[in-house]
């Protein structure tokens, strides 16, 4: 149960339209709501009798949004293969012999490592969602489940678009609003005709979200061409993806600058993930040009088995530094602009600033605090002429510094430690389930020593 109080800490990062920091800071949690941020002593005079939380050596600011990830368990089994064939051997080869309880406890596992390294909001694109619903229902965590659908012949080893429905009509809006359900598609290429009309007709009935990857390896700007005679993001235009009432496209690496001002004026948003296109050697995307255009663009972590952690703060430190190589100058995607795709960009990205994001008055009370007595954040200046709190956050903390996360006003990891479930017995699970998924896999690529049938593949 989540009960009125006071949280106050040496800094609080508001990641409101002027970035504002406060010192000694304070944030009134109302229910699932921030009531005011402000002064603390403020704040405290202002709302008598409500409790005060004291944080020392803390520093609050909004939960982070992990706007692109898959649960699994997969992580450290399928390395060092570009990202068609790390499909074609590891990826696709799992999904057709993973089971329902392995596909939960893998959202069980993923979403307390999340909670735990400060994402309070995960969009995940996985199987077999309901136990994922479940996950997410206890644990506390705030998430957009988004099945993955294969809608052809070629890829019936995926969720289905009747799996799909059925989700949305039972877990759409759910857990007070905390769980919501999209259309997805792993890709346009792993639906037909039919699948793509009918995954467009369902969101627009069900006013739901749409998210599939796109343009993440350069072998598909190629292949959109002779399929479609254009582009990526003009194909996903004209067959009328964006008319879907939110559409979210996960890398969008090898967009051209057209493209980009097509999916600006679309109302499109990205989800940005630099560890893992830098390990799949996928490409860096454009996001300087995307951010410049007007498109919000968010931060994903991607898998466990891509990246191989859910820690968006090394994902925020990526996509900076990726920023600067892209362009070959120092101060581009500086670490405000790091910060607000972690955060309120993340949201926007999703669709929910107007609810979470950042820490402003009537919005969720989805928060975190960081631990700022560790050699990481020290010096930190809060103010003045030496003011460095934006650089320490993006490119020396580590999610193993949060030291507390709340999610709609209820406290879900206290002094680093996971509340609302065991953590311990989430980890020996998988350690259980793990060699049966995989020795499975083994035997299947035995005899099928190709692997799956991917569309790179000629005359497919």
């Amino acid at each position: 149960m989540s009960a009125d109080r006071i949280l106050a800490a040496d800094l609080v990062l508001t990641m409101d339209p002027d970035n504002r920091v406060l010192t000694d800071g304070a944030v009134l949690i109302q229910g699932s709501r921030i009531g005011a941020v402000g002064p603390r002593e403020a704040i405290a005079a202002a709302h008598p009798g409500v409790p005060v939380v004291r944080l020392p050596d803390r520093l609050l600011m909004p939960g982070l949004v992990n706007a692109h990830m898959h649960s699994g368990f997969l992580r450290g089994t399928a390395e060092h293969l570009p990202v068609w064939d790390w499909l074609r051997l590891h990826i696709n080869p799992m999904h057709r012999l993973l089971r329902p309880e392995e596909a939960e406890a893998a959202s069980w596992l993923c979403y307390a490592e999340g909670l735990l390294s400060g994402s309070t909001t995960m969009l995940d694109m996985w199987r077999f969602m309901e136990g994922s619903a479940r996950a997410a229902e206890t644990l506390g965590n705030r998430l957009v489940c988004v099945p993955y659908v294969g809608a052809h012949p070629d890829y019936d080893y995926f969720d289905r678009l009747d799996d799909n429905e059925r989700l949305i009509e039972s877990r759409h809006r759910s857990a007070n609003g905390r769980i919501n359900v999209w259309v997805g598609l792993e890709h346009l290429f792993y639906a037909d005709e039919a699948g793509q009309r009918r995954a467009i007709e369902m969101a627009k009935r069900h006013r739901t979200g749409f998210h599939t990857h796109c343009s993440e390896a350069e072998v598909e700007v190629a292949e959109f061409e002779r399929r479609y005679g254009c582009r990526a993001m003009v194909a996903l235009d004209r067959l009328g993806f964006f008319e879907t009432p939110h559409a979210l496209i996960a890398h969008a690496v090898w967009l051209d600058a057209a493209e980009i001002e097509l999916i600006a004026a679309r109302g499109v948003a990205v989800a940005h993930n630099p560890v893992s296109n830098m390990k799949l050697a996928s490409g860096i995307a454009p996001v300087e040009a995307m951010l410049r255009a007007g498109v919000a663009v968010g931060l994903g972590t991607d898998g466990e088995k891509e990246n191989n952690n859910l820690d968006l703060f090394e994902e925020m430190k990526a996509a900076s530094l990726l920023g600067k190589l892209k362009t070959l100058d120092a101060a581009a995607l500086d670490s405000w602009e790091a910060l607000r795709m972690g955060t309120i960009l993340g949201a926007k990205a999703l669709g929910l600033e107007d609810e979470i994001g950042s820490l402003e008055p009537g919005k969720r009370a989805d928060l975190i605090a960081i631990r700022t007595d560790t050699p990481r954040m020290t010096p930190l200046f809060g103010d003045g002429p030496w003011f460095n709190l934006q650089h320490n956050l993006v490119h020396a903390v580590r999610g193993s510094d949060v030291d507390l996360t709340m999610v709609d006003g209820v406290v879900v990891v206290e002094d680093g430690r996971l509340k609302t479930a065991d953590l311990r017995a989430l980890i020996d699970h998988v350690r259980g389930l793990a060699p049966g998924l995989f020795a499975r896999r083994a035997a299947w690529l035995a005899e099928n020593e190709t692997g799956s049938v991917q569309w790179t593949e000629p005359g497919r």
